[in-house]
């Protein structure tokens, strides 16, 4: 029914909603939930499109064809009676009553009269009085002029109104603010029984627990959607915090360990080669100050080859041209 993708929104460089996508189907009951300020109502007019799309990339799509009812203000005072109000919030039924009295075509005449058997549009008086009286209204109101009721009232008839309309996707913000206790639990039956889909924004936890079949959570900049009530989803909730805390106490416990088994497996750098005997004395010759070589009796084994290292005069041991080499 209504499908929520990667919507990215902003108040004044405050952001409210960062990659949030949701999906309700068609049928359920979903109450929104979250803290205040979070972005609840505002959800609602990006449903509603009161307010300019955030992004190319973000989606919110409605089934083709549904239809979308919300209560936007109070009934105007006027002189029409509270009835005929909520008889014109049905837009299709007004409009083909309307046309009726003064279509002359005989095909478009039947047209319009099968149209409104199929919508039931002669009980339509019927069902909007028992809306009105659900909602606190007598049966003396219902031919009294809007202009005779106060604010609440008018904002009563127009909640009646757009119940009798019976929208695909029917959209309501708190709506027992303006509602007694007799009022409010009449809503909750009457939402139990609505044919089609209900989102919902409220701060009555009774109401969110008896009516709705899921709970939607905006949390986080994020969309989260969970069956059962507003109670359901805090034990889920619950539960997932829970889950997370005993994570996070694990692996601090786990810590130290961690660390140590990194720190023994780590791989050592290897150390640098000692240098040999030979080599150091090799070293030290190049740097030490040149000595006369002691007379030595003269050899009478054959001579070395010339390619061969001759002896060190400091140490006896015979370097080559690029490192030392082995004693004489």
């Amino acid at each position: 029914m209504l499908t929520i993708t990667n919507l990215d929104f902003q108040v004044e460089a405050r952001p409210l909603f960062e990659s949030a996508s949701a999906q309700i189907s068609a049928g359920w009951k979903v109450g929104l939930v979250g803290r205040n300020g979070t972005g609840k109502s505002t959800l609602l007019r990006l449903i509603r499109e009161d307010v300019e799309r955030p992004t190319a990339d973000a989606s919110i799509r409605l089934n083709t064809g549904a239809r979308l009812g919300w209560v936007a203000q109070e009934v105007a005072p006027t002189d029409e009676t509270i009835l005929d109000v909520v008889l014109a919030a049905d837009t299709e039924r007004h409009a083909l009553m309307q046309e009726s009295e003064t279509a002359t075509d005989p095909h478009r005449i039947g047209e319009i009269h099968e149209r409104l058997m199929d919508i039931d549009a002669w009980s339509a008086e019927a069902r909007a009085a028992e809306v009105l009286h659900g909602l606190g209204f007598t049966d003396e109101d219902l031919s009294r002029a809007t202009k005779e009721f106060s604010g609440g009232w008018r904002m009563r008839a127009a909640i009646a109104g757009v119940l009798f309309s019976q929208p695909d996707f029917l959209l309501l913000d708190e709506p027992t603010n303006y509602l007694d206790l007799e009022g409010a639990a009449w809503l909750e039956g009457y939402i139990k029984k609505y044919p089609y889909t209900v989102l919902i924004v409220s701060h009555d936890r009774e109401m969110l627990n008896r009516c709705v079949t899921h709970t939607m959570a905006l949390e986080h900049k994020k969309l989260t959607i969970t069956p059962g009530g507003y109670d359901d989803w805090l034990k889920l909730r619950a539960a997932k915090l829970a889950q997370l805390e005993s994570q996070k106490v694990k692996q601090e416990k786990n810590a130290p360990t961690c660390r140590a088994s990194l720190t023994a497996s780590a791989p050592r750098p290897p150390r640098p080669a000692r240098p040999s005997p030979a080599s150091r004395c090799w070293r030290r010759c190049r740097t030490s100050p040149f000595r006369w070589p002691t007379a030595r009796r003269r050899s009478t084994s054959p001579r070395r080859p010339t390619s061969s290292p001759r002896p060190c005069w400091n140490c006896r041991t015979r370097h080559s041209a690029t490192g030392p080499a082995r004693k004489s």
